[in-house]
C-alpha cells in the first residue's frame, strides 16, 4: 500500500513541527528525539517497543514522548496507520510552559500514554487547525496554547495558571485601534498582548472573558464587517482587492468565511 509523510514548519511558531503519516510497511527503528513529542494515532495501530514494553497506540490515544527517550514503532498485524504528532523544542516549551504555568515544566516521565477520545479529538483538531491555519498567525497562537494548556491540565504537573479579572476598556481601546489601523497586515497574538503589557496566555484568557470571543474570532468578524462595508461603497474595483485591504491573503479562505459568516459568498453579496 501507499506509504507517505509529510511535515510542516509554522513561520507563525517558530520551534513547531507539524508531522502526518500514514504508514503500513514502514518500520521505526530504535531512535530518539531532541525535541518533545505529542503523538495521535487517528486510524490504525501502532506498536512501540519502549524499556522493554510494548505500547499500543490507537485512535483516542495521547503520547508525550519526552526528548532523549529511545523507542521504536510499527504498524500492528501490517494494517495501515494514521499518525500526526506536534514536534516542540526545548525552546517553545520554556517559553509557553513558562507563560501557561508560571514556571517552566512539562512531563519527563517515560512515554506518557493518555487515553482519552474527548482529549484526543481536541488534540486532533488543533493540528488540523495549525495544519491548514494558512496566512492566520492569530489562530495558530491561539491552537498551540490552548493544546498545551490542555495538557497540563489534565496532567497537572504542574496545574495552569488560574486567569482571572478582565481587560480594561482602554486596555480593549488599544487592541480595537490597533486592529483597526492594521487590519490589511498580519497581526500577532504577541503585539497584541504587548500592547496591554500582558503576556500572550494571559491576554488570551481575559480577552475571551471580556469580549466573549477568542481573539482570533474578534478580528476575523472585524475583517469581515470591513470588507461588507467596503463591497457596499464598492469603491474597489474588485473583490479580491477587497479581500487583500481587510487582511485575507487567500481568495478562497475569504470566500469560506464570508459565506461562513453571511451565508452567502463575497460575488453574492456584491
Amino acid at each position: 500500500m501507499h506509504e507517505e509523510v509529510h511535515y510542516s514548519h509554522s513561520a507563525d511558531i517558530p520551534g513547531l513541527i507539524l508531522g502526518t503519516a500514514r504508514f503500513t510497511n514502514f518500520r521505526f527503528e530504535p531512535h530518539y528525539h531532541l525535541d518533545c513529542h505529542v503523538g495521535l494515532v487517528t486510524s490504525g495501530v501502532q506498536r512501540q517497543t519502549f524499556r522493554g514494553e510494548s505500547l499500543y497506540l490507537t485512535r483516542g490515544v495521547i503520547q508525550l514522548m519526552p526528548a532523549g527517550e529511545v523507542h521504536d514503532g510499527v504498524a500492528e498485524g501490517n494494517e495501515e496507520y494514521v499518525l500526526r504528532t506536534f514536534r516542540l523544542s526545548p525552546e517553545l516549551l520554556n517559553g509557553l510552559g513558562e507563560d501557561i504555568t508560571g514556571r517552566h515544566h512539562f512531563p519527563t516521565q517515560a512515554a506518557t500514554v493518555l487515553r482519552d477520545d474527548s482529549l484526543a479529538d481536541r488534540l486532533l483538531d488543533a493540528h488540523l487547525t495549525l495544519e491548514h491555519g494558512g496566512h492566520d498567525p492569530i489562530k495558530s497562537a491561539t491552537s498551540i496554547l490552548e493544546m498545551l494548556e490542555t495538557l497540563f491540565a489534565h496532567l497537572k504537573q504542574p496545574v495552569p495558571q488560574t486567569i482571572a479579572g478582565t481587560l480594561s476598556l482602554r486596555q480593549l481601546q488599544l487592541v480595537r485601534e490597533y486592529a483597526e489601523a492594521h487590519l490589511g497586515d498580519k497581526i500577532l497574538l504577541e503585539e497584541l498582548s504587548l500592547l496591554v503589557g500582558l503576556s500572550p496566555f494571559r491576554f488570551l484568557k481575559l480577552f475571551k472573558r471580556t469580549v466573549g470571543m477568542t481573539p482570533h474570532a474578534w478580528l476575523l468578524r472585524m475583517r469581515l464587517e470591513k470588507a461588507v462595508t467596503l463591497i457596499k461603497e464598492k469603491k474597489t474595483t474588485s473583490l479580491t482587492e477587497i479581500a487583500y485591504a481587510v487582511g485575507f491573503f487567500d481568495q478562497s479562505h475569504f470566500t469560506r468565511a464570508f459565506r461562513q459568516a453571511y451565508g452567502v459568498t463575497p460575488t453574492q453579496f456584491w
